[in-house]
């Protein structure tokens, strides 16, 4: 959510940023926001000057009776009253313009950071780096569907059977592959300084409102309304939940997290080739990194989590690209957001395994997560997450480019991970 005060200190930076996004009502929304704060500036002042009058009534009140002034005394209650009604229709009054203001906060996007790259659509996203030979495949080869199908690695079909179209079933080889892509992960991010977490797998509203999965995301995330409760859709919701209406101090930061667990996305609308596979799941696996962060060192963070995601996907021997997302691609909350894509051989396409995000303080003034310094006044800390990696798309490359004519070769850096190097 974006500060106030930010917006009346910035105003056309705030509605620059929104066009960025290509959001046509930039003006009005940053106009509305500023004309609801004005109201409720005017409403506090005026409520905090009829309780000074109601509270000097009081006490000459007081002074009255004690100089035996009974009827003057009466006519000040009179007054007492009057001011008391007046101050509970303000109050009123107050409510419901921070109300106002609040939803309305809570429908603006993140405001992009300067480098964010303009453009509307995916074809605009800036590639800033690539690494690797696109690998040349065996005659024959096939796409990871069919790998899987053939050396019965995951089954699409009992995954139907058991709750519906995306929910896959690993089995044998493939579930040990699986796990040892979260292993490997996890032990990356150990390495890197990073304290696990094992979060719920369901969150409550407030959790969706702090990282602004809600009201942004409703409709793609599953809801379970006899409990009022939401199945995550990454990782990244539960970890910095942790923080909401936290203060946390100077010398603890950066706070860093990894967590492992299963996504939920509903994907509706989603269909076609896109689809086919491990391409889009309602239900994967991933590990996400999560940072909290100083707001002077935010950025320096970004790219030290770009560079653990690159160092991934290259132990893993994939080649993959990083592209800087345009302001038309970014995600809700994000000021400014990298995403990894490695090449799928057997499918000729490039596929979405990764976005690393700063946040700046949008979450952490939904979230009220603060830092301090000693005796000086709590500060919005900055905060920043990455998947690292999601599971799925890593899987279907893997499969599809170490292919050979007798099988699949397993990557050298998940030997440790397995009791075997091959599938075959």
């Amino acid at each position: 959510m974006l500060v106030v005060k930010d917006i009346l200190d910035n105003k056309e930076k705030a509605i620059a940023g929104l066009k960025k996004r290509n959001i046509a009502t930039a003006e009005e929304l940053i106009e509305n926001v500023i004309s609801l704060d004005t109201q409720r500036k005017q409403a506090t002042t005026e409520m905090e000057r009829v309780l000074a009058e109601s509270n000097k009534i009081a006490k000459s009140v007081g002074q009255l009776m004690k100089e035996g002034k009974k009827e003057e005394a009466e006519q000040e209650k009179q007054k007492a009253a009057e001011y008391r009604n007046q101050s509970l229709t303000l109050k009123e009054e107050l409510a419901g313009v921070e109300e106002k203001l609040q939803t309305l906060l809570y429908s603006i996007p993140n405001i992009p950071t300067d480098v964010v790259p303009a453009g509307k659509t995916p074809e605009d996203n800036e590639v800033v780096f690539s690494q690797g030979d696109l690998p040349k495949l065996h005659e024959g080869a096939v796409p990871h569907w069919d790998l899987l199908k053939k050396y019965k690695l995951v089954d699409f079909e009992v995954g139907v059977k058991i709750t519906g179209a995306g929910f896959p079933v690993f089995k044998g080889k493939g579930a040990q592959l699986n796990r040892a892509l979260i292993n490997f992960f996890l032990a990356e991010a150990a390495k890197a300084g990073y304290e696990e977490i094992i979060p719920p797998l369901m969150v409550n509203e407030a959790s969706g409102y702090g990282t602004g999965q809600l009201p942004d995301k409703e409709g793609q995330m599953y809801h379970v309304q006899i409990d009022d409760l939401y199945l995550i859709p990454t990782a990244e919701v539960p970890i910095t939940n942790l923080y909401r209406d936290e203060i946390v101090s100077t010398d603890s930061l950066p706070i860093k997290n990894v967590g492992y667990t299963p996504c939920f996305r509903r994907e509706a609308g989603s269909y076609g080739k896109d689809v086919r596979g491990l391409n889009r799941l309602h239900q994967f696996d991933k590990v996400e990194i999560v940072q909290i962060q100083h707001p002077d060192k935010s950025y320096q963070t970004l790219e030290e989590m770009v560079e653990h995601v690159k160092g991934l996907v290259t132990k893993l021997g994939l080649p993959f690209r990083i592209l800087k997302l345009c302001g038309g691609d970014m995600g809700f909350t994000s000021a400014l957001t990298y995403d990894f894509e490695v090449y799928s051989a057997a499918q000729q396409k490039w596929l979405e395994v990764s976005s690393v995000s700063n946040f700046e303080t949008f979450q952490a003034n939904r979230l009220k997560l603060r830092f301090k310094q000693g005796q000086d006044k709590p500060q919005l800390a900055h905060t920043l997450n990455g998947s690292a990696l999601a599971l799925p798309r890593i899987l279907a490359a893997l499969l599809e480019n170490n292919q050979d004519a007798d099988g699949i070769n397993i990557p050298e850096a998940l030997h440790p991970y397995l009791s075997f190097k091959k599938i075959n």
